[in-house]
């Protein structure tokens, strides 16, 4: 399942990464298939089903091919959860670009970064803070778990934000998710994962969001309350009837996930990000022994040396 690395770290690491970049980029997540599979056999509009048949042999074109699900491969965005007793913390940002330049080379990914100064584009996928990496540290753990999101821009555009009256409560917060996937429309390219944060400012409410794409499909928030508003939110999603691509169907979202955070007194933040179909998303797990561990995609673990 996992294998000892040699001495040389800093190139085994880098390796690793940029394998798990190209899992992301062309393996979609068993949850996000399964979940697809699942609409399809629900929906019962031929031209809805014709769109979500294509979608599913994409995947499996993709898979087959090796090649990405998707032209549009995103933006590298890296999550790492790294222990206090992690050894190679300071290797990791370093490599992690070195990866997504090497990755854009091989996979192929598409380069994406554009200057928003210049509008001069590297052609490798870096720039002023990219490829973008959000930190947790982690007390009392000796390995780091790095999450690589490819997030399309069809997806990204009609992310939103706002503070609303404190009095509005969570009727407010399921009337303004409710009104920004209706108002996106079929350009998030659904049937869609939507994500929702809740807390005292926009920058802790979009990090909440953000992060909840992280969430596999059908797992629930371990708050009971928080999981029904994920139901009741889901269920009020499906109900406006988009399906996929906006051809009309039962299912317009394949899950909600919400999180939340203690909001201000004279404040009720909330934001929405929602993410296309090929939610693309891949886990790998570097133990302090140099062990590589693929969470999300575990046939990659037969590939490390």
């Amino acid at each position: 399942m996992v294998s000892p690395l040699s001495l040389d770290i800093e190139g085994k690491l880098l390796e690793a990464t940029v394998k798990l970049i190209e899992a992301a980029a062309v393996w979609l997540p068993e949850d996000v298939e399964k979940a697809l599979r699942r609409a399809y056999d629900i929906e019962d509009n031929p031209t809805t089903r014709s769109f979500l048949k294509a979608m599913i042999d994409n995947v499996e074109i993709a898979r087959s091919k090796r090649l990405p699900v998707c032209q549009d491969t995103g933006i590298v965005m890296f999550y790492v959860r790294v222990g206090d007793r992690f050894p190679y913390t300071g290797l990791l940002p370093s490599i992690l670009k070195k990866a997504t330049v090497e990755a854009t080379r091989r996979v192929p990914l598409r380069p994406n970064t554009i200057d928003v100064i210049t509008g001069r584009n590297p052609g490798d996928n870096t720039g002023r803070y990219m490829p973008w990496i959000d930190w947790e540290l982690v007390e009392g753990i000796d390995y780091a778990e790095v999450t690589v999101l490819l997030k399309g821009g069809g997806s990204e555009i009609v992310a939103r934000a706002r503070n609303l009256v404190p009095a509005e409560g969570l009727k407010g917060v399921m009337k303004y998710v409710i009104e920004a996937v209706y108002e996106a429309g079929p350009q998030p390219c659904p049937p869609i994962i939507v994500s929702v944060g809740i807390g005292a400012n926009v920058s802790i409410a979009m990090k909440l969001a953000a992060k909840g794409l992280l969430r596999p499909v059908g797992v629930r928030h371990e708050d009971p309350e928080v999981a029904k508003l994920e139901e009741t939110l889901l269920q009020a999603i499906n109900g406006i009837g988009y399906g996929a691509h906006g051809m009309g169907g039962k299912v317009t979202a394949l899950d909600v996930h919400v999180d939340y955070a203690p909001r201000h007194p004279a404040t009720l933040s909330v934001a929405v990000v929602m993410n296309c179909w090929a939610a693309r998303r891949a886990t790998m797990r570097v133990y302090a022994d140099g062990r590589i561990e693929y969470i999300t995609h575990p046939h990659l673990n037969k590939e490390v040396v």
